[in-house]
């Protein structure tokens, strides 16, 4: 998958001026997830239900540290 022209974007919410996130991109139906501090590194892309349920599961509290 080609992400060299895909706008990544970063979640308001993060911390130390957004050094410490991930950032997403939407390609197609899919997300692109990648570390923002390694943007060079791996990516993982979900498909959009997926991504939903996943985010759905996170803003329910089941992934809190």
């Amino acid at each position: 998958m080609d992400l060299s022209r895909v706008v990544w974007r970063k979640s308001r919410r993060s911390d130390n001026g957004g050094a410490n996130c991930v950032e997403i991109a939407s390609v197609g139906d899919l997300i692109a997830v990648r570390n923002s501090k390694k943007p060079e590194g791996p990516n993982l892309a979900f498909d959009r239900a997926a991504w939903e349920a996943f985010t759905n599961r996170i803003r329910g509290g089941e992934h809190d540290l």
